[in-house]
């Protein structure tokens, strides 16, 4: 028998009419109650299943792969951007059972125009399906996912897909630092985005990962950092070398003592106003506090001396010439310093050597002269050859967002003509870094990333979770579209 009307039969006999009542009265209103709850909670659960999202999946009409950082917009400008996974959920309810124009941006990927010349797709989401928009990648360079940020596979997520993956509590952060360091790959990227306040860490934020830090060269990119936090767990700096204004960090590397002892050390610059350094000097990560100290400053504004021409940015690589002797270089993306590779050498800042790069790299599709404005170097054991990725300045579509390879026989140069492998539709990717520690020796691809952003952009809107973040490229050496690059063979060492 149910609860209230047992209440009901064992009510006491001497309750006056007007008690009865209103016992039933308080019974009857539980009753409607717990009606109207189980009527909401259906009624929530007919909701959801009417709401369900269309999952849209980006793929590479060629290879299969999944296409992160490929918007879909309508024509009344609503925007979605593919995930890691390449993946968008649509659940606005006004796009959903009906067709709907999307235009495909796709930085490297495309739809083949129309005869109005329009790049897009007409689909019809409905809710609980899957729809393929296939992509031609027009770019050398292949997109493998976003290192940093938040949201890395949030329109999955919406789908119920890729629960197990949670965000690191970063929202963005600019150019990347790495360097194998005792056995363990260390990151630090400039400034940072968090969550909290528009005002980040403006002294580095940093990472260490395993030397084979991925699941996979191909997407869908799972990057997991171990990042160095504060007492409130929030990213902290990593430099605080003391001075108004951000601190960044270059020239990241580790060295041996004369002892064998390693050293991760780099070179800092003190930053105010747009862009303009006020301070320079040498850094060592000290590993009781995990942050960067100051080894030396070597010069200051207030002296009322130019900074020297040392103090430049640069990513580090070694070297061992003809004669067995090994060097440590500093480029960005040509090699300006050379000092010999111990630590004892980098702290001997006024016998450093200025070198003078290459001004110009001819391009291989036009002989047009491509001035190189960032980015980086390595030895490559599958080419047998130095090869480099950079940014070109003020190149097209975007004035700092085309990038192109060439190869070299000696990271002194002369380098031999370049092919472009990426470009963007006005919006910036700078400072790209190579990363021949992340894949096997003689292996076939190589890799890279760079900071996506919509600064120095022609009034670019900026790209919801991407923006200001690392992307990381690949690129097939055996690849036929590089071969105008590849010229001699060489018997270049590293």
């Amino acid at each position: 028998m149910p609860n209230g009307l047992a209440a009901i039969e064992t009510a006491p006999r001497h309750f006056s009419k007007a008690s009865n009542l209103n016992f039933l009265a308080r019974f009857l209103t539980i009753i409607l109650i717990g009606l109207t709850a189980a009527s909401f909670s259906f009624a929530q659960g007919d909701a959801a299943a009417t709401l369900a999202a269309c999952r849209i999946h980006i793929v590479d009409d060629q290879s299969g792969w999944p296409v992160p950082l490929v918007e879909l917009k309508t024509t009344h400008q609503v925007r979605f951007v593919s995930d890691n996974a390449g993946v968008i959920a649509i659940d606005d309810p006004s796009l959903l059972d009906r067709e709907v124009y999307f235009s495909v941006i796709g930085h490297g990927y495309e739809i083949p125009a129309d005869g109005f010349g329009f790049r897009g797709v007409r689909l019809t989401p409905r809710r609980g399906k899957t729809l393929i928009v296939k992509v031609q990648r027009t770019a050398i360079a292949k997109r493998v996912g976003r290192l940093t940020g938040s949201g890395l596979f949030a329109e999955s997520q919406k789908l119920g897909e890729q629960l197990d993956w949670n965000d690191g509590p970063v929202f963005g952060c600019d150019t990347v630092q790495t360097a194998v360091h005792r056995g363990k790959l260390f990151w630090a990227w400039g400034d940072t985005k968090l969550a909290s306040y528009p005002l980040g860490v403006f002294d580095m934020t940093s990472g260490t990962t395993s030397l084979d830090p991925f699941e996979s060269l191909q997407p869908p990119l799972k990057p997991k950092f171990d990042l160095f936090l504060d007492e409130r767990g929030r990213p902290k700096g990593v430099a605080p070398i003391p001075g108004d204004g951000p601190t960044w960090l270059t020239g990241y590397v580790s060295l041996p003592d004369k002892n064998g002892d390693e050293h991760l050390v780099a070179f800092y610059r003190k930053i105010k106003g747009h862009l303009q350094t006020y301070e320079a000097g040498l850094c060592e990560w000290n590993e009781s506090n995990s942050e960067f100290e100051i080894v030396r400053t070597v010069w200051k504004a207030s002296d009322g001396t130019p900074p020297p021409s040392l103090a430049e940015e640069g990513h580090p690589v070694f070297w061992t010439d003809a004669a067995g002797t090994r060097w440590l270089l500093f480029g960005n993306p040509l090699p300006r310093i050379q000092i010999a590779g111990t630590y004892e050498a980098w702290k001997d800042f006024e016998n450093w050597k200025t070198l003078t790069p290459q001004k110009t790299l001819r391009s291989a599709d036009d002989g047009s002269e491509i001035v190189p404005h960032s980015g980086s170097l390595a030895w490559n054991a599958f080419r047998t050859r130095w090869v480099t990725v950079f940014m070109q300045k003020f190149g097209k579509p975007s004035a700092f967002g085309t990038l192109w390879y060439a190869e070299a026989d000696s990271p002194m140069g002369p380098w031999g003509d370049a092919v472009e492998i990426l470009s963007h539709d006005n919006y910036t990717f700078y400072n790209p870094r190579l990363h021949p520690e992340l894949t096997p020796a003689g292996n076939h691809v190589l890799l890279f990333e760079g900071t996506y952003t919509a600064e120095f952009a022609n009034h670019a809107a900026p790209t919801p979770y991407y923006d200001y973040n690392q992307i990381l490229y690949r690129l097939d050496l055996d690849d036929p579209a590089l071969q105008p690059a590849q010229h001699s063979v060489t018997t270049s060492k590293p």
